[in-house]
């Protein structure tokens, strides 16, 4: 691929915007970045804080813990967090540097300061909108689409900030586009092998190492510390230790350790930790057991990181279809990859773990993710298998159709259009055990 063309600059491009450093489950942090912007505008802590918050962000924000809270989960807490203690110039790392003395400060004002939290329906599946009041001063700030973008400021009903007009509803045909970032239609498997082929890794190389060095020591923490159901060391404890169980428990044990605190960053994929860390510990765990050189894990990245993103990009960032399965499928191509895999093999490799996972429902962010990821990590190398023992899922079985890129629009059909009113249920029956 010519490194001066459209492609392979949107592919770079792509990259540096959806691999990007965050602590905690990313939605809850969301929460406090608008909250941190809402107090720096106000110039005062408030009061009295309003919170406005699409279904989706309501189901990933009620089960987690947030980070650097003393155990804290669910939108009050996250709140607070950015308004006693979060830095806004640090968008997702926003709560990373909070002093034992602001921790302290978090409960009394979760009790002093009432906070008033609705739904709200815009046609936005994400949106959040945050207001802070002082006496008579106010400040409001609203984040759509998409996790650091702030669409509009307000300060004492002054507009400061207007980009709402770049929203797109969310019953539109196809996943709405994102202001401001990347145009992600360019992404087909054909040209994402390509690229990864024929990349500058310098190119790549800086993302590509932050996602190493994190998503490697969160997984390692999981596995060392008691952390939310313990997936990855139970893989480990009645499977074994050869490397697909230790790919699969792995990034298990990363999940784990996010869902329940943990305070280690993480680089995200397609505004997730958990996909952050699906979508790279198992290549990377492969990689080390096949000692292949470090520029084939760097490519191999490329493949599964663009992968995961191609597939979420016809879905949306929030679904009731289980993010972990585009990562852990697209885990699956990247192992292919360092295997030497070509076009045609990763191709069948993820439609073959397509086919085996799509059921899997979002249901929250929570510790049964971890598990989640486990299974969809094993199909993406089952997946791979199947094709080396020369089996496939073929066109009609079920949503599989002939050519992987009909087979990834179906799945995108799926999750953004079939699993709507499927999402609605679920946050229902989440919100009657409150």
């Amino acid at each position: 691929m010519e490194k001066n063309s459209r492609t392979y600059q949107a592919y770079v491009q792509i990259l540096k915007e959806e691999l990007i450093p965050a602590m905690g489950c990313t939605e809850p942090i969301a929460i406090a970045y608008a909250a941190a912007k809402a107090r720096e505008v106000l110039e005062a802590m408030p009061d009295r804080v309003e919170i406005g918050v699409s279904s989706n962000i309501i189901k990933n924000v009620k089960s987690v813990v947030v980070p650097n809270t003393d155990g804290l989960k669910g939108i009050e807490a996250a709140a607070a967090a950015g308004i006693v203690a979060g830095q806004a110039d640090k968008a997702l790392e926003v709560i990373s540097s909070v002093t034992s003395e602001q921790k302290a400060r978090l409960r009394p004002f979760l009790a002093q300061a009432p906070m008033h939290i609705q739904p709200v329906d815009n046609g936005v599946i994400f949106d959040i909108i945050l207001t802070v009041y002082a006496g008579p001063h106010s400040a409001r700030v609203r984040i759509a689409q998409y996790h650091t973008n702030i669409v509009s400021i307000e300060k004492d009903g002054q507009v400061l900030l207007d980009r709402q007009q770049a929203l797109t509803a969310g019953g539109c045909a196809e996943a709405p586009a994102e202001a401001g970032l990347t145009d992600k239609s360019l992404l087909t498997i054909a040209d994402i092998l390509d690229f990864a082929d024929s990349c500058e890794l310098d190119d790549i190389r800086p993302v590509l190492d932050t996602q190493i060095r994190y998503n490697t020591q969160i997984s390692e923490e999981g596995l060392l510390g008691d952390y939310g159901a313990n997936i990855g060391s139970t893989m480990l404890k009645f499977y074994g230790d050869d490397v697909r169980n230790r790919a699969i428990a792995k990034a298990a044990a990363g999940s784990d350790a996010r869902m329940s605190g943990c305070e280690l960053p993480v680089v995200i994929n397609s505004g997730s930790g958990n996909q952050g860390i699906t979508v790279s510990v198992p290549v990377i765990e492969y990689a080390k057991a096949l000692a292949v050189p470090k520029d084939r894990l760097y490519r191999a990245l490329a493949v599964s990181n663009l992968i995961a993103i191609h597939e979420k990009s016809g879905i949306g960032r929030l679904s009731a279809y289980c993010g972990a399965v585009s990562a852990g499928c697209a885990a699956g191509c990247g192992i292919a990859y360092l295997q030497g895999a070509d076009y045609k093999a990763i191709a069948h490799t993820l439609v073959n773990a397509l086919a085996i996972v799509s059921g899997i429902i979002c249901d929250g962010a929570k510790p049964s993710c971890a598990a989640k990821i486990a299974s969809s990590v094993e199909a993406g190398i089952m997946g791979y298998h199947m094709y080396l023992n020369g089996q496939q899922f073929r066109a009609g079985d079920g949503i599989v159709t002939k050519g992987v890129e009909n087979t990834i629009r179906n799945v995108s059909q799926l999750g953004r259009e079939g699993m709507r009113e499927t999402d609605k249920e679920i946050v229902k029956i989440m919100l009657q055990d409150q």
